[in-house]
Order: structure tokens, then sequence, then C-alpha cells
């Protein structure tokens, strides 16, 4: 049915090719449609894609992922209009059994399948290109997460020491809305700038899940140098590299005016983000193989 307005309506889902270790896809049966493909489903009002994404899963299968390198977008017609899909290539977290999943009218069949046997299964080709786009970037990825703090009160409005100025309301609904988006790539280590904006940004996170909030002066706009900043994220890079990808994920809070130096030493340049935005950068052996940039309202 058209919409009221006239225009074709697009339906904006988000799902992901979860990898398995040993050489498996996860791939799901709708008896709706009769047909096999990965998991995935419609954004809730006002949800992100990474979101949507980590919830649909472990709604059709009961496996909890965490997000690596995006994939192309799938774009194809249906009834009500067009079909927009994002993609992520994801693993699971923890053993990822589905032996346990209880059938139901919209995913009745939940498995694990051997690439080769996937590729037969898979009902759509769209699927199947999806597949092997995935299997390209099939390689395990370190995931780093830069983040400028979200909106605070004015400088000039602010009287007291600048390190101290606070997060305006709209800022602080930023950063209970970055909690899903850091949950969605695993995030497990956090170092921000010692500002209370950059600290506050982080914090809703950090007590949702109970992993640490490092502060650091060197990411702060009084205690940064070029120099110092580049030893800092170097050095995180380098422990972030010796550890499994399941350890987890980077993330860091800082300034606008740091932010050059800190895109700098991860090897890419600063893409001039605004207030509560962010990178997610994946890294394989030191070198960036892919970005995504995020904005949370």
């Amino acid at each position: 049915m058209p919409s009221p307005t006239g225009r074709a309506r697009e339906v904006v889902s988000a799902g992901a090719v979860v990898l398995g270790p040993g050489a498996e896809v996860l791939l799901v049966h709708r008896p709706k449609y009769d047909d096999w493909s990965f998991p995935k489903g419609k954004l809730d009002r006002g949800e992100h894609a990474t979101s949507a994404a980590i919830r649909e899963v472990e709604e059709e299968t009961g496996v909890r992922i965490r997000l690596g390198v995006p994939l192309r977008d799938q774009r194809y017609p249906i009834r009500a209009g067009t079909k927009l899909v994002h993609y992520w290539v994801a693993r699971a977290v923890g053993d990822g059994d589905v032996s346990g999943y209880q059938p139901n009218s919209e995913i009745d069949e939940v498995g694990w399948f051997p690439i080769d046997k996937a590729r037969r299964r898979l009902t759509y080709q769209f699927d199947v290109d999806t597949l092997a786009e995935a299997l390209h970037q099939a390689r395990k990825t370190r995931t780093l997460l830069i983040v400028r703090h979200s909106q605070a009160r004015s400088r000039k409005a602010w009287r007291s020491d600048d390190r101290e100025r606070p997060l305006l309301a709209t800022g602080k609904h930023q950063a209970e809305r970055l909690v899903p988006l850091l949950s969605a790539y695993d995030v497990r280590r956090m170092v921000s700038s010692s500002s209370t904006r950059c600290l506050q940004t982080l914090e809703p996170y950090a007590e949702a899940t109970g992993w640490q909030l490092r502060a650091d002066r060197v990411l702060s706009e009084e205690g940064a140098s070029k120099k110092a900043v580049r030893e800092l994220v170097t050095g995180l890079l380098d422990d972030l590299h010796d550890t499994p990808a399941s350890a987890g994920g980077l993330a860091l809070c800082t300034h606008r005016p740091v932010l050059p130096w800190v895109f700098d030493a991860a090897g890419f340049e600063d893409p001039g983000l605004a207030p509560g935005e962010l990178v997610v950068a994946h890294l394989r052996k030191h070198e960036v193989v892919a970005t995504e940039r995020h904005l949370v309202g």
C-alpha cells in the first residue's frame, strides 16, 4: 500500500552475518515466507541500527553478538515500497549455542551451517552476495571507538573551572543513547579525558556494564600535546592488538581540539565530529580496514 503522501515507503531493518569459529554461518528460516536468510528485523522507533542488529539477532536466534566490519546495505523492492537492510559481520559473544532455541511463528528453524551448505540454503541471490562480501572480511578485527563528548554547557556561560563544565540535559540524553551503541561493539575498555563533560559522556555505559572508566589528563584540553597524545594512543592500540578480539573494543572520549591528534595517532584523518558523535575504526594488524560514523540524538 502506498504511503498517504504518495511516496514509496522505505522500511529500514538491520541484521548481521554471524560467522562461527568453524567456517560456519548462522541462518534462520521464516515459515511465513518459507525462506532461509540472515537474522534481521525492523528498527524500533528511535532505535539506532547497530542496536537493532544486536537485538534482532538475539531475538531470532538466542545468540548474543558483537559487531565487526560493516557490509554494504541491501535495498530491494517489497509490497509496501522499498526495504533497506544494514548489515555487519558479527561474532557470537560466548559459545553461540542454538540447541535450546524455541521455534515460533516468525522463526521456526535456526542453525549454524558450513559455508558451502549455507550458500545453497540461502533463498535470495542478494544474501549469497552479502555472504561473499562477509567472507572477504572474515578475518577478525580489533575495534576502536573515538568519541567527541556530548553537548556541554556553553564555555561563555560557565564561570567556574572549565575542566568541571558539565553536560547539558541534551548531552546527558546523548550519553544514555550511547550505551547500546557502545555495547554493540562490545566495548570493555574506556579511556576518557579527565574533564567532567567527557567522563559524563561515558559514565552511563560504565555504570550499565561495570567496565572500568579510566580518566587521563593527556586527553584533556589542558593536558594534551601532540607528542603525549601520540604516546598514549599508540600504547593503547598496542595493548588492543596484543589481546584477542574476544576481549572487546576500546573507546576513547576527548575534545574537539584534541581529536586531530587522536586520529593522527590512530592512523586516519579527523572527520570533524559533532558533539556526541563517534567513529568506529576496525583495525587489523594496526591497519584501518573500515570505519563507521555514528551520531546519537
